[in-house]
């Protein structure tokens, strides 16, 4: 309940504020999002399942987007950032999709 609180503060004040991002964070946000967005939908399917702990949530949020940002950063100081931006893409859509499909059984029992 409070995470999902704290979405929706995030979101309203994003907003109100519509904060810019620096420019030289911009290649990154979008990596960004979606490693939060892994880490949502799998607190989500945690959550269904009965097993969210959210100490676990937190953690898992913070990695990922620190990881998949430290990748692409990685990437791109080699020379192959958008190489890699599509690998970390491809394998966090995957997470996405697969906890998607865990939770659409989970709500409809199939």
């Amino acid at each position: 309940m409070i995470a999902a609180l704290g979405l929706l503060l995030g979101i309203v004040l994003g907003l109100v504020f519509q904060p810019d991002v620096p420019l030289a964070l911009e290649p990154y946000l979008p990596i960004a999002v979606v490693a939060a967005l892994d880490a949502v939908f799998g607190g989500l399917r945690a959550y269904l399942d009965g097993i969210f702990d959210d100490k676990v949530f937190v953690v898992s949020f913070l990695s990922n987007v620190v990881i998949a940002a430290s990748i692409v950063y990685l990437g791109d100081q080699l020379g192959v950032g958008g190489q890699l931006s599509t690998g970390v893409i491809v394998v966090l859509g995957i997470r996405i999709f697969s906890n998607v499909a865990a939770i659409r059984r989970h709500l409809f029992h199939a």
